[in-house]
């Protein structure tokens, strides 16, 4: 009784919090559970029934295993419950989605008791989540001549799992809610600061928007219960920043609706809307609840007389509304004709959001039981030696003879599967590929392993080359929570298959670097698929997609992921970088000539940025492909020179031996795997036999922007513009500022070097910087605080082994020490340099912040309201981007420098440069 004893208390903690019981995964409790149950005169006995049937979470937890177990000796007569008949034991085996239930029901339906196997065949006929030993166990029983294995096998042919589901309503009611005006981040849904409880889903739940909001989404639904609340991005794009699968879970569950009675908190089928429509990762996450988003363009660019559009005083377009959608606006979805309407009027086409593919992902709750689905549909035809039913929408397949492909066309046509051989595809096209690489990050890594448990698998994919769960999104504070959490994580992930940044045996020594630069280290093909819980998985070699923790569990699960070819946009160099002047100010120039190229349009915006850098490695290329997550396209690609790649490779190398010398390699061997692949994709290069990825001459893209190096004769700064009269413009990144902008008095109150964006070389500028002004001054003073958080451990021990990380010691009043992590956030700092623990640190906002209404000027990739920096009732706080010498001098100064105060600290000062190559990087 212990143990339930212990769970009645955790209910009653929770009440005090307006929560409900907490879901049931272990098997000790639900064991104590059941037999409360059998004890007819138990005083729990009625809550243990309760909590058995409604809230025990189903896939492969061991609760669930317990259930399942407990359910058969119900239908097999060995345990009788009064209030449990056999069908409903069999109504509560068909919504366990996988695992130990699809494990007795074919213990049943392929028994002896011809009425009990009936009925377990008709439920798992109903199932798709089955993997290799199910239908091992259906092909045997089968080929022994079992008729039900054949009629479930004959079933699974036809799609019947999926063709006997209620179609999608042809008219879907919303009312709608302005969730915001202009770029809705994820942050706003799902905040990160709030990261250690979204495997807790009701409780997460809490922390959407503000309680105001919830309580007017609440009185929205109190008003239309026939109506679905449609959360709007009013003036901007939904769900921009992260795909973040918590987001999309708390809208669902504050306005979709239970996909299964028996299983609480899991929400499916929000409809999301927003001006500029939804951001592509975001959008993924959506169909994977079986939801909708909607790009409403309800605001468009201004027209004068002359069919010119009409600008503001700073050149930006104004924008009229085409029609309203304030908060409860009553509008109509149909999903026949693809209209929006808003009574009889027709309001805008929205068949981009019902192509056949997500009209499927609709009517079956969502998108994995779709691939599932035509996963065992394929195995069972293979069993049954025929052709399996036309059932499915065909892939839609885009081809033009004589077009060349882009780079990204290249990758997915080299790894796409079920294209007949020979086939050719392009831009557009939906496909099936093989990834190659796959990363779980920790704060979003509970939920990936709540979707591999709920999804029933056990271990990583055989096709997949290697895996990594980080620990970085929780390195600077080792607190309770992480304490908690982490440990339980890393432990699943190792026994899944996975290289864990945190040893569970405790052996090799914590490593907390930042997931995107160990995905890149261990990316080693850049014709890779690469697959990662976060927007920023985005390497410089290969193709990688930012995807929520769903997609990451199906990455892993199946080694496979569906989409559509995206469109390119080829960026190219032109000019000499100023000897003064950062990589990074590179990186912000090329968004702000983009716009004014394109007249303020994004063409980024949702596809492929074909970055032609060349010259640089993977390390310094890093900086620029991470920030497309910013520019807000899908995802992005580096054309590299065939030696610079070749350098890039080796130095991949290294970092993965490093590993393995630490210990962290597995006994499937995946880091040595990945060493021996370099080794031959070096020796391809080398020998001509199949050089670095290029596009072809001929390759088609949607926009081609040229950036102008002599053009960026100042550092740029990102600046999220918190006091624009038009809210909407606020927190974007598109508001890139030359330094002279501040005019050298914008007061800095906080300096911030780390994050994904920076790499050996910022700190080695870092150091060089202290020197310079040293020398040049007779001491270094901070009127700022400067927070300096390295991506890498081995970043610091090569620091530490070439000098630097002693100069940096020298000037610092705070160093890291692992054997003693900080056990609370910091809440104050002093105008010193503090050395913190490699990892996100400031950027990620879930434990260290900046001081409220503090301007901060960070190396970070994050301006959200709240992120970095949260507001005060009499000042906005400020996340400004910039360069790691901006930042230095900005926290040495206490405000932003003059042009002429940054030229002088950097002289001498080897900054990152870039040199545009010289060769044609296409063939």
């Amino acid at each position: 009784m212990n143990i339930y004893n212990d769970y009645l208390k955790e209910i009653e903690e929770r009440k005090l919090q307006g929560l409900h019981p907490k879901p049931i995964d272990g098997a000790e409790l639900l064991s104590e559970i059941i037999h409360q149950i059998k004890d007819v005169n138990n005083a729990h006995r009625e809550d243990s029934l309760k909590f058995f049937i409604y809230n025990t979470l189903p896939g492969t937890t061991s609760a669930a295993t317990v259930k399942s177990r407990f359910l058969k000796e119900i239908i097999l007569g060995e345990s009788v419950v009064e209030e449990i008949s056999q069908a409903y034991a069999f109504e509560l085996l068909s919504h366990m989605k996988g695992g130990p239930s699809i494990e007795v029901l074919l213990d049943l339906a392929l028994g002896e008791v011809f009425s009990i196997a009936k009925q377990a065949s008709e439920v798992l006929k109903t199932q798709v989540f089955l993997y290799d030993a199910d239908t091992d166990r259906l092909k045997e029983a089968y080929k022994a001549g079992n008729i039900f294995a054949k009629e479930i096998l004959e079933s699974y042919a036809k799609a019947e799992f999926f063709t006997k589901l209620p179609e999608v309503p042809e008219e879907i009611k919303v009312v709608t809610f302005i969730a915001g005006i202009g770029d809705i981040s994820t942050d706003l849904l799902s905040p990160g600061n709030q990261a250690h409880s979204r495997s807790d889903r009701e409780l997460h739940g809490q922390c959407m928007i503000t309680p105001q909001a919830q309580s007017e989404i609440r009185d929205l639904q109190a008003q239309h219960p026939d109506k679905s609340v449609m959360l709007i991005a009013e003036k901007g794009t939904m769900g921009v920043g992260s795909s973040r699968m918590s987001g999309v879970n708390n809208v669902a569950l504050w306005t979709g609706k239970q996909a299964s009675p028996y299983i609480p908190f899991v929400n499916i089928a929000p409809i999301v809307g927003g001006t500029n429509g939804i951001s592509p990762i975001f959008l993924t996450t959506v169909d994977v609840t079986g939801g909708i988003g909607l790009d409403l363009k309800n605001w468009v660019k201004k027209l004068d007389d002359n069919g010119e559009v009409v600008r503001d005083e700073n050149n930006d377009p104004v924008l009229e509304e085409a029609y309203s959608v304030a908060t409860g606006t009553v509008l109509t979805i149909n999903t026949k004709t693809k209209k929006l309407y808003n009574g009889e009027q027709e309001l805008m086409d929205i068949s981009k959001a019902f192509t056949p593919q997500k009209m499927e992902f609709i009517k079956a709750g969502g998108s994995y039981a779709i691939v599932f689905g035509k996963k065992i549909q394929t195995v069972a035809a293979k069993i049954l030696e025929i052709e399996p039913t036309q059932v499915f929408a065909t892939s839609k397949e885009v081809s033009h003879e004589g077009q060349g492909l882009t780079a990204v066309e290249k990758i997915f046509n080299k790894n796409a599967v079920g294209i007949a051989p020979g086939k050719v595809l392009h831009a557009g096209s939906d496909v099936r590929v093989e990834v190659n690489i796959v990363g779980s990050q920790d704060t979003t890594g509970l939920m990936t392993a709540q979707e591999l448990e709920s999804m029933a698998a056990t271990v990583i994919s055989p096709i997949v080359d290697g895996a990594y769960q980080s620990g970085c999104h929780t390195a600077s504070v080792w607190d309770k929570k992480a304490q908690a959490n982490i440990p339980k994580l890393m432990k699943f992930m190792n026994d899944f298959g996975l290289i864990t940044a945190r040893d569970p045996k405790g052996v090799y020594h914590s490593m907390t670097d930042v997931i995107h630069k160990v995905l890149n280290d261990i990316t080693i093909d850049e014709w890779a698929i690469i697959i990662g819980g976060d927007s920023h998985t985005r390497m410089s070699k290969g193709v990688a997609f930012g995807a929520d923790s769903g997609t990451v569990a199906l990455a892993l699960a199946t080694g496979e992921a569906s989409m559509p070819i995206p469109e390119s946009v080829k960026v190219t160099f032109k000019g000499t970088m100023a000897s003064y002047m950062d990589f990074r100010d590179v990186v912000h120039a090329t968004q702000a000539q983009m716009l004014q190229e394109f007249g303020g349009e994004n063409v980024f915006q949702g596809r492929i940025i074909e970055v032609h850098l060349g010259t640089l490695t993977a390390d310094q290329a890093f900086t620029f492909t991470d920030w497309t997550a910013e520019m807000k396209a899908k995802a992005s690609i580096c054309i590299s020179e065939d030696d610079t790649l070749i350098e890039s490779l080796e130095i991949a190398k290294g970092r993965i031996q490093i590993m393995i010398n630490k210990g962290m390699d597995n006994e499937r061997q995946v880091l040595q795997g990945l060493i021996n692949r370099a080794d031959k994709r070096i020796a391809e290069i080398k020998s001509g036999e199949k050089p670095a990825l290029t596009p072809d001459a001929n390759a088609k893209y949607y926009a081609e922007v040229v950036v102008d190096l002599d053009q960026i004769a100042e550092p740029m700064i990102a600046d999220p513009d918190v006091n624009n009269k038009d809210v909407s413009k606020r927190y974007t990144h598109d508001t890139i500022r030359p330094l002279s902008f501040y005019g050298g008095d914008k007061k800095v109150d906080l300096g911030f070097i780390g994050s994904c964006m920076v790499h050996k070389g910022d700190m080695k500028i870092l150091a060089q910087m202290l020197k310079n002004v040293e020398a040049q001054t007779g001491k270094v003073e901070f009127n700022a605080p400067l927070v300096v958080a390295p991506p890498t451990y081995n970043i610091v021990d090569e620091l530490k082994a070439e000098g630097d990380w002693e100069v940096l010691q020298r000037y610092s009043g705070f160093e890291f020490d692992d054997n003693a992590p900080k056990a609370s956030a910091r809440t104050e700092y002093e105008n010193m340099l503090y050395l913190e623990r490699p990892g996100c640190n400031l950027c990620m906002g879930n434990q260290e912040k900046a001081s409220k209404g503090d301007t901060v000027m960070a190396t970070s990739t994050r301006l959200f309201q709240g992120r970095v920096v949260e507001d005060t009732e009499g000042k906005k706080g400020e996340s400004l981007l910039s360069s790691t010498p901006v930042v230095v001098l900005s926290t040495i100064l206490g405000r932003t420098p003059t042009i002429e105060e940054y030229k002088l600290a950097v002289e001498g000062i080897n900054l990152t440069k870039f040199v545009p190559s010289n060769k044609t990087l296409a063939i």
